[in-house]
């Protein structure tokens, strides 16, 4: 595919709108990191391979001259995730906030220069009509997109469904991001299926994340109605449950993924009957801090 040459205003402007929802989009998600003071449930994995999808995101725009507003895109998500990621360490494994600024500085600093490199060297071949590694770039950049969106769904089995510690609004502004971007490639003379596929990857793998928590709250519609008129949370029930040694068909299990499954996963899975009963309060307000239900 030949550069582009001619941009439509259609495809600027939403293009355009696309990189504004995706530079705001990881602010609510970093607050929300900053004001709880913890990250459980934000993979580090995943803010991690978002933020090196940007490197090869970024290089496949320019190279193939898009729209301003997509060649900028990926550098401000690139930034965002690096500034999630870091939070992670801070928060979640408790590094030193100099050693979390310093390897977060020289992560951005590495990703620009193999990005400037990598431009440098594609730009001329891809002009004199060799596509093949463009097209690489542009395979490497979905595949990290995608694997980004894998570690929440092994939060997810974790907790059978419930997805806690990343902020819903983040999420809807991101799939949105996705949504106009993908448009703006749609208005362009030629689509970039390439392009193209990396948005559609993002926004597929977005709302199973949004289904999932929703399917979570359907099957947990009695145990959290029980509990509140008890002024509880579902996470002192579950933490009651745990005290008291009784199962609980919605434990958190110990493992992240399936294949990784323990005994103690399944023993905890259910109580012998079937049905779910609330136990007593021991301790008020022993649960964790709450997420978004």
């Amino acid at each position: 595919m030949a550069p582009q040459e001619d941009i439509p205003v259609a495809a600027n402007v939403l293009g355009t709108i696309g990189t504004v929802l995706w530079s705001i989009q990881l602010i609510p998600q970093a607050w929300t990191n900053w004001r709880r003071k913890d990250t459980e449930g934000l993979p580090a994995a995943m803010m991690f391979l978002w933020a090196i999808s940007g490197v090869p995101f970024g290089i496949y725009a320019i190279v193939q001259n898009f729209n301003i507003p997509i060649q900028v895109q990926p550098h401000v998500f690139m930034f965002l995730c690096l500034l999630n990621w870091g939070q992670t360490l801070l928060y979640s494994y408790r590094w030193a906030l100099w050693k979390v600024a310093i390897v977060t500085t020289g992560t951005a600093v590495g990703f620009a220069g193999v990005e400037t490199a990598l431009i440098l060297t594609l730009r001329p071949v891809y002009k004199a009509g060799n596509e093949t590694p463009v097209i690489v770039v542009g395979v490497v950049a979905a595949v990290l997109l995608a694997a980004g969106l894998l570690p929440p769904y092994g939060e997810a089995w974790k907790r059978r469904g419930r997805i806690i510690g990343i902020n819903f609004v983040f999420l809807t502004i991101d799939s949105l991001g996705a949504f106009f971007s993908l448009l703006s490639l749609v208005t362009q003379h030629t689509f970039d299926i390439l392009g193209g596929v990396m948005y559609i990857v993002c926004i597929t793998l977005e709302i199973g994340i949004f289904i999932s928590h929703l399917i979570w709250l359907f099957r947990t519609r009695q145990v959290r109605k029980e509990a509140k008129q008890d002024r509880r949370t579902f996470d002192d029930v579950m933490v009651e449950y745990e005290q008291q040694g009784l199962p609980f068909k919605f434990a958190e299990r110990r493992s992240t993924w399936p294949w990784k499954r323990s005994k103690s996963d399944e023993e905890t899975g259910g109580s012998d009957n079937g049905k779910t009963p609330i136990p007593r309060p021991t301790s008020p307000g022993s649960g964790r801090q709450q997420s978004h239900e």
